[in-house]
């Protein structure tokens, strides 16, 4: 999402997309992002960077993992289960994380640029001392 509103534009289209299936969850959900993000920007006073929108969304990420805890804890299974289809909807609008093999994968291809660049490179000369 490069630019501002886009992520608005298609939680928008998404709110109406789960109103049709009668999905209230997802319905719910989707507008607490919208009224999150929109809050966030009224805070703010100008339109949301991409950044500032992903910061949005893992926060009330961490909000519902903080409810579950309590949820967990004070014995209400089913109020636990309700954050965490939350979280679910939450995390489709967040960029996926790498997972341990993609990165070392990026990690290799990195090391060997570096290392082909190195054996390409200029050598310093050493100073043969006579």
């Amino acid at each position: 999402m490069t630019d501002a509103g886009a992520l608005e534009t298609l939680i928008t289209q998404q709110v109406v997309t789960a109103m049709k299936a009668h999905d209230a969850v997802r319905t719910t959900t989707l507008r607490l992002i919208k009224n999150a993000l929109k809050n966030k920007a009224i805070e703010k006073r100008a339109p949301l960077t991409p950044a500032e929108e992903q910061q949005a969304l893992a926060t009330m990420i961490k909000q519902r993992r903080d409810s579950i805890d309590q949820f967990t804890k004070g014995n209400r299974p089913e109020l636990a289960a309700a954050e965490a289809a939350e979280i679910v909807v939450i995390e489709e609008f967040l960029p996926q994380a790498l997972d341990e093999s993609a990165l070392q994968a990026l990690v290799a291809e990195a090391v060997a640029e570096v290392a082909a660049a190195r054996a390409r490179s200029p050598q310093p000369k050493t100073w043969a001392q006579s």
